[in-house]
């Protein structure tokens, strides 16, 4: 028996339908797991994967040996220019930043301000360096920098004269300080402004932060609150 015109009409009208309900022969399109690739650091540091500490932790702290000691009584200047050394503040947690005004990361400063209030009382100086050597951006003279730092920032820590923080006229301080390794494993020049050293108040143990670790970084108050004077 031949089907009849209405039958056939009905298959055709199904056809498209049953078509489209079949899996596609075509593969769907790959869709990487892998996240974007991180664009570079500004100040040319290379991330570590895995190697900051989790919130709240403190990094661990690099033990220094006796040679370490002599750095209290490198000669130093003031930034206006009063000789001293870093012995001054010898019995405090002490954390040494080279510092610029015209950085995209100036405004640590403000943060840097903050943890000085917070903590001189319990034994904390925040000791600040300036240094041209990173874009230029500390062109200054001691009274310009000064003048900066106290209307724009209302900085009242220790700040030391100008220096250079690499290359053969890296000072003494920083000579003692570069080799010490941070949490990445960096060690050697410092690769930007703000870089930070938290030297303990005992002076057995250093704590190095990236420029990019922000002073009130969960990391840096725990390593600060555990270098204070026991």
């Amino acid at each position: 028996m031949k089907p009849s015109r209405l039958l056939l009409a009905a298959l055709a009208l199904a056809a498209p339908a049953c078509e489209s309900s079949k899996p596609s022969s075509k593969p769907a399109p790959e869709t990487s797991a892998a996240s974007p690739k991180e664009a570079p650091a500004a100040d040319g540091a290379k991330p570590a994967a895995g190697a900051k500490p989790a919130a709240g932790a403190a990094p661990a702290a690099v033990q220094v040996d006796a040679s370490f000691a002599g750095m209290w009584d490198l000669p130093i200047k003031t930034l206006d220019g009063k000789p001293t050394t870093l012995g001054a503040f010898k019995g405090k947690a002490v954390l040494v930043v080279n510092v610029a005004s015209q950085c995209g990361l100036t405004p640590q400063y403000t943060q840097l301000e903050a943890l000085q209030k917070q903590y001189a009382d319990k034994g904390f100086t925040v000791v600040g360096f300036p240094c041209n050597q990173f874009g230029g951006q500390e062109p200054g003279s001691a009274e310009e920098i000064a003048e900066f730092c106290s209307t724009q920032y209302g900085v009242t820590f220790p700040m030391m004269e100008k220096i250079e923080v690499n290359g053969a006229g890296r000072h003494p301080v920083y000579q003692a300080l570069t080799p010490i390794a941070d949490a990445s494993g960096h060690t050697g020049d410092i690769r930007w402004n703000f870089e930070k050293f938290l030297i303990s108040a005992d002076g057995t143990k250093v704590t190095r932060f990236s420029p990019k670790t922000k002073p009130d970084d969960p990391t840096v108050i725990a390593a600060l609150e555990a270098a204070l004077p026991k």
